[in-house]
């Protein structure tokens, strides 16, 4: 089947006096979704009580979430690509506002579970936002509108821990996931109300196999990691998992690239740009969430330790939070060095302030105020990094394919949280010190974890480095055509 590139942008872009409201909206999606991700990390100690589970019980709702993601990552971007992006956004932003208020009516784990994974199967809307504004947007906003879109995923995370403590704190637990649904059910008018279906659509029938087969080898693998630790990485469980996930994977590749309109296009996934920024996400999205495991527990250990800071879960939350702020700040800086130098350049000046911030860490946590600077500037390399991300994927993947394309790449910042979290968790389980009557990660451990990230973000900048110096085609996409077998069609708005 012969395919047909789509116009670009300028043909298909909202009217200017409505782009305003299309990336504020869509930027709101963004970073609510984000903040679903951190909602429940205040009552995390409690839940066991609160629940009646036991606490490795309970670790499911952190769990599900993330598989829940993963799985839905790849499928809603392409269903995304196939049906119309600005449809599934609603229903992932529908996933959000149901999972919201299941886990708003949980006093049992089951549903906090039942609701967590609805919850989880959201983040879909980030790259479907960004895919959005490829197709809607004029040139000249779309650089700043997607490292927006991109950095929401960090700004919501920071932003949302102090005011998931400041409710958990105030008022019953309950509220953090009513306040949950009513943000997504406002996102949900917004979009209703500003931005329209993309009228860029992709041919062909849904790859059902594909899907399965990724979603199964998806969850194995992401299940291993993230259990591992408290099954034993040596266990059968863990291992059987990992074994079961590779073999799926490879079987699951083999059938992708003898599809007529696979899941994923691997011959595209495969070229240098797409596959070294998805790699560089990967580390990326490791060295983001060591941030979010180590600083909140070195500000809220007790003075004793002689390296805690004492501070409560609001404190702490507060103390993070310009971080968030400062991520918001870099993503038009981030576009303004893309457009000028190059995504490529932006990339590796992130990955470069990601791993000075993380080196200020090794040494400057002995005081509230350090810590704030420490993460300002790793926000700030954040900002800068999944700023450049968007434009170094949608310059090298066809319009047809941008969904799918940036869920893949979202996916890659996924398994680099959950490689993150099980690393972390394991330095701070074996590096312990005693304090009488209880016993807490010591500091050397908390000072490997900064060291580890400070070396993935440099590991990060070497894989960019061999990035090409500028895009293979312009961020619209318009010197791109979709693969063999699809068909680019302009659907209805």
């Amino acid at each position: 089947m012969s395919a047909s590139a789509p116009p670009g942008p300028a043909g298909t872009s909202a009217p200017p006096r409505r782009t305003g409201a299309v990336v504020s909206v869509l930027a709101l999606g963004g970073i609510t979704v984000s903040l679903m991700q951190t909602l429940i990390i205040p009552v995390v100690p409690e839940l066991p009580k609160l629940l009646g589970a036991s606490a490795s019980d309970t670790t499911w709702a952190i769990t599900a979430t993330l598989l829940a993601g993963a799985v839905a990552n790849p499928v809603v971007g392409r269903l995304g690509d196939m049906y119309g992006k600005r449809r599934m956004l609603l229903l992932s932003l529908g996933m959000l506002v149901v999972g919201s208020v299941v886990g708003a009516l949980s006093d049992s784990l089951t549903p906090m579970i039942v609701g967590r994974t609805l919850q989880g199967m959201s983040v879909a809307v980030i790259p479907l936002g960004i895919s959005i504004m490829r197709d809607e947007l004029p040139p000249e906003r779309l650089g700043s509108a997607t490292a927006l879109m991109s950095a929401s995923l960090g700004v919501g995370g920071a932003l949302g821990l102090p005011t998931a403590a400041f409710i958990a704190e105030k008022a019953d637990w309950h509220v953090l996931f009513w306040t949950a649904a009513v943000l997504g059910a406002l996102v949900t008018v917004l979009v209703l109300a500003f931005v329209p279906e993309s009228a860029v659509r992709t041919g062909g029938r849904f790859d059902v196999v594909g899907g399965i087969g990724l979603s199964i080898g998806l969850v194995c693998l992401l299940l291993a990691i993230s259990k591992g630790a408290d099954w034993g990485w040596g266990s059968g469980t863990t291992t059987g998992l990992f074994a079961v996930a590779v073999a799926v994977l490879l079987a699951w590749g083999w059938w992708e690239l003898r599809a007529r309109t696979p899941l994923v296009d691997l011959r595209t996934t495969v070229r240098r740009q797409v596959l070294l920024t998805n790699l560089a996400s990967a580390v990326f999205g490791f060295a983001m969430f060591a941030m979010s495991l180590a600083l909140p527990q070195l500000l809220q250990l007790p003075t004793l330790t002689g390296y805690g800071l004492g501070q409560s879960m609001l404190a702490a939350g507060i103390a993070l939070g310009p971080a968030g702020l400062v991520m918001m700040a870099t993503a038009p800086v981030s576009a303004r060095i893309s457009a000028s130098a190059g995504p490529k350049v932006t990339l590796m000046l992130g990955a470069v302030v990601i791993a000075a911030g993380y080196g200020m860490g090794v040494g400057l946590t002995s005081a509230v105020w350090q810590i704030v600077i420490v993460s300002c500037v790793i926000g700030a390399g954040i900002g800068l990094a999944y700023g450049a991300m968007p434009a170094l994927i949608m310059a090298a993947v066809p319009a047809s394919e941008t969904a799918a394309a940036n869920s893949l790449n979202s996916l890659m910042r996924s398994i680099g949280t959950s490689v993150s979290s099980a690393v972390s968790g394991v330095i701070l389980a074996h590096m312990t010190t005693s304090f009488g009557a209880f016993t807490a990660p010591s500091e050397n451990g908390f000072r490997a974890i900064m060291a580890i990230s400070s070396a993935a973000a440099l590991g990060a900048l070497a894989l960019a480095a061999f990035l090409p110096g500028r895009p293979s085609a312009d961020a619209t996409g318009t010197a791109t055509t979709a693969p063999a077998g699809q068909k680019v069609t302009r659907g209805a708005r």
